[in-house]
């Protein structure tokens, strides 16, 4: 409780594990962990970032142009932080398994969402089959219409219905169908 009690009791922000934040953020949505503090700024804003996509043997990459070159669908969905708190958003990107399909993913594969993001508890997440397939799971690039800012996960980010937000992972550098 410590952890996450700056967010509450103001005094408290300077021993707080997690960045505390008053409820505003870019794109005005709240961030609990920004790009600098997971170290990924460079590798996030690299002109040579690529999306790998991998089932089986069948890997393919993709660049941010690519991506956005892609079909696109945008959905309102909410992310609920374990801090407390809530907010929805409009979000717009790849359907995932649209990604899943160009490797020839069969339906009902889970899959594994890897970040940028080297060290810590969130570098990874696991999405089950039936939320791979779910049409409201992206990977997003926009936010409210703009690109994702750098701390909500640029260039792209997991965002699917009816998971908590750490398991919403940010600056996705790999997915990996099983």
């Amino acid at each position: 409780m410590l952890a996450v009690a700056g967010g509450t009791v103001p005094w408290l922000r300077t021993v707080s594990l997690f960045e505390t934040h008053d409820g505003s953020g870019p794109q005005d949505l709240p961030v609990t962990k920004s790009a600098r503090a997971a170290g990924v700024t460079g590798t996030a804003l690299a002109p040579s970032y690529r999306l790998e996509v991998v089932h089986g043997g069948t890997t393919r990459t993709f660049s941010l142009d690519e991506l956005g070159a892609m079909p696109q669908r945008t959905e309102t969905l909410p992310i609920a932080c374990v801090e407390g708190w809530s907010a929805s958003a409009e979000w717009t990107g790849v359907r995932l398994r649209d990604l899943l399909d160009l490797v020839g993913s069969p339906p009902g594969s889970s899959v594994v969402v890897r970040s940028l993001q080297k060290s810590g508890a969130f570098t990874a997440s696991e999405v089950r089959g039936n939320l791979a397939d779910d049409d409201l799971t992206l990977l997003a690039l926009h936010l409210d219409g703009a690109p994702l800012s750098i701390d909500h996960g640029y260039p792209c980010r997991l965002i699917a219905p009816n998971r908590p937000g750490v398991l919403q992972t940010k600056w996705v550098s790999r997915i990996e169908a099983t």
